[in-house]
């Protein structure tokens, strides 16, 4: 009679560990939802093509410098490049920001600013700048050089990338 008892005991245990994973604690989850952060301030340039969602306007196999968001939300094309704190050479820092249509969007988003929220590499002092009617082109100048942090929200959307602004030569 003993042995029934522990033929049936597998089975249970099998089961009991196939409830389902366990609930994710409400800081997890919410954690979750939020633009995934480097642990260091790190420009992740890249040069080649676009991806086909960012590349209206490019021909052939252009290759431009650009930085994604960390979740891959948007792109920063950089057409200046370097991208330099109080540039004196006449040029300007632009970026033409676009942004991955929305999986399951069947009609452009509602359009609202592209409102930039910078921080300073080793500084908790954010500054703003808006890109007005959402991602396109832009001029952005940030009030010193080094490593700075974006936050980028647009159209009830956010995404987080950092790029760095060189000091200016000479």
């Amino acid at each position: 009679m003993s042995v029934p008892r522990r033929v049936l005991l597998v089975p249970v245990l099998l089961l009991a560990g196939c409830a389902g994973p366990a609930p994710v604690p409400a800081t997890e989850s919410a954690a979750a939802t939020e633009p995934a952060e480097p642990a260091a301030c790190a420009e992740r340039l890249e040069t080649g093509r676009l991806p086909d969602w960012a590349d209206a306007g490019f021909t052939g196999d252009t290759r431009v410098r650009h930085v994604f968001g960390a979740r891959g939300g948007i792109v920063a094309i950089l057409f200046a490049y370097p991208l330099v704190h109080a540039r004196g050479d006449g040029a300007n820092n632009k970026i033409l920001w676009v942004a991955r249509p929305e999986p399951g969007r069947s009609e452009p988003a509602p359009r609202t600013p592209l409102v930039i929220t910078a921080t300073r590499d080793g500084t908790g002092t954010p500054v703003v700048r808006e890109v007005e009617g959402g991602p396109g082109p832009s001029i952005v100048d940030l009030p010193a050089a080094g490593c700075w942090r974006l936050r980028l929200d647009w159209s009830g959307r956010t995404d987080t990338m950092d790029l760095v602004y060189r000091p200016a030569s000479g």
